[in-house]
């Protein structure tokens, strides 16, 4: 977030990040903790598997990677070392389906990257994430696709996070007339799906709160017990920081649906709150968790051949194993069963804040902290600016640039159309039919309208 902002270049050590990753994790009791190493570019750090590794031995369950993809497509050698070090997944940079939509990030062939990167990780087994920052009138027209894109490859990625773009960084100087062009939303996220996926996802039906799954996660610790090594992640967000959705996908027909058009979700969540208040220990709890179940799935809304059973896996978390995702324990379920068909794809939309919408209550409650030398701070703060500046300024251990270049040398940049080389773009991932919506006025493609945005001039409070 300090990238073109000052004139020098603050790199941790070694030594600093393991002291950053021993003071996250030293707090009891203990609740698995996701960690997202992040940049610029993480995979360029001289010691980026020495530090996964640390994290791994220490015991942090998740490890992720924040990544354009580029060092994951070039080598499936660094991916096969990634995923030994202990990586879990990434979150890949991913705006859209074509060069086309990824060409503002200035690589040439940015989408065949994408792709390679996809296949390499999962032919290692690190989970994919697609992470879409979206820009009105940019690339908003084309994210039904990215879901088509994920439903279709559903064994190689299992969740998208689109996030409206928020403008810090470099984008903090933006005039007002471009940002009111490009600002987006969630709530237009949610209709520009409904009309994309002709239908099958409804902004008042199918989106909560994430933090409505806080109230499921209280349930399972209480079934862990108080012995389990581990209590399960809580996303205890403001709820206007981040929605959810999740989609079944058939595996053999494509089929997508909505789970929340056959489950209610809403419902189940109150029922949750019941088990969790009475406490009447774990065989009783899990009778209700189950009668929970079944009293809030439709089997009538669901896909045909489409099993209740697949909905206890999806709130099962296991306790011996934290890795698990819904995923895992649907396949687990159906490891003996030849017709292993159905798979979830969770779509989420996270909205980071900017000077321009900021809310001290939500950044009171973030659930996402940068680590750094001088402690831990929201992820919100840190971005707008309100901390980055005086913590980096504390430290010593800063550079000159032209004396950081000299001693560690430029890694390969790739801009102005510059192709990344890879020893073969060849790839097994099914790709959906785009359709361009073009202008009554124009040739060129453009972006549907968001007519749900009202941004004022002012604000008064």
């Amino acid at each position: 977030m300090d990238a073109n902002q000052v004139g020098y270049v603050h790199e941790p050590t070694f030594e600093d990040t393991k002291a950053i990753l021993d003071r996250a994790v030293s707090f009891k009791p203990k609740r698995q903790v996701i960690i997202l190493f992040s940049g610029g570019e993480p995979t360029l750090s001289p010691y980026y598997l020495e530090a996964v590794a640390y994290a791994k031995k220490i015991g942090f369950y998740r490890i992720l990677a924040a990544t354009n993809g580029i060092r994951f497509a070039e080598d499936i050698e660094f991916c096969k070392a990634a995923k030994e070090a202990g990586q879990h997944g990434v979150y890949l940079q991913f705006d859209g389906v074509s060069e086309e939509k990824n060409k503002h990030r200035g690589v040439g062939n940015l989408f065949d990257v994408k792709l390679k990167a996809i296949e390499n990780l999962a032919a290692v087994g690190i989970k994919v994430t697609l992470v879409v920052t979206i820009v009105n009138g940019v690339n908003n027209d084309g994210i039904g696709q990215i879901v088509e894109f994920a439903a279709k490859n559903i064994d190689k990625v299992q969740t998208i996070a689109f996030q409206p773009v928020s403008f810090t960084g470099r984008d903090e100087d933006i005039s007002d007339d471009m940002r009111k062009k490009w600002r987006y939303t969630l709530a237009g996220m949610t209709h520009d799906l409904k009309d994309q996926l002709g239908g099958h996802i409804q902004p008042l039906r199918d989106w909560f709160p994430l933090s409505s799954y806080s109230a499921f996660t209280s349930v399972m610790d209480m079934l862990q017990g108080a012995d389990a090594p581990w209590g399960w992640s809580s996303c205890n967000c403001h709820p206007n920081c981040g929605i959810f959705s999740l989609m079944v996908v058939n595996r053999q027909t494509g089929e997508l649906r909505s789970l929340f058009e056959f489950f209610d979700y809403e419902q189940f969540m109150k029922d949750v709150a019941v088990i969790t208040d009475t406490a009447r220990g774990k065989k009783l709890s899990y009778a209700q968790l189950g009668m929970a179940i079944m009293r809030n799935f439709n089997a009538e809304k669901a896909p045909e051949g489409f099993p209740i059973s697949q909905i206890v896996n999806l709130f099962k978390p296991s306790s011996t194993n934290s890795n698990s995702d819904r995923n895992d324990r649907m396949k687990a379920q159906q490891a003996a069963d030849a017709n292993d068909t159905w798979r979830v794809l969770c779509v989420e939309g996270m909205w980071f804040q900017d000077l321009f919408n900021y809310d001290f209550r939500r950044t009171e409650m973030c659930v996402i902290p940068y680590g750094t030398q001088e402690g831990e701070i929201s992820f919100c703060a840190y971005n707008t600016g309100v901390g980055w500046r005086q913590i980096i300024e504390n430290m010593h251990k800063t550079a000159n640039l032209a004396e950081w270049y000299e001693e560690h040398g430029r890694h390969k940049v790739y801009a102005a159309g510059k192709p990344v080389p890879l020893t073969s773009t060849k790839h097994s991932l099914s790709l959906p039919i785009i359709q361009a919506v073009l202008a009554e006025d124009s040739d060129e493609k453009r972006a549907l309208a968001t007519p749900y945005l009202v941004e004022e001039e002012t604000v008064s409070v």
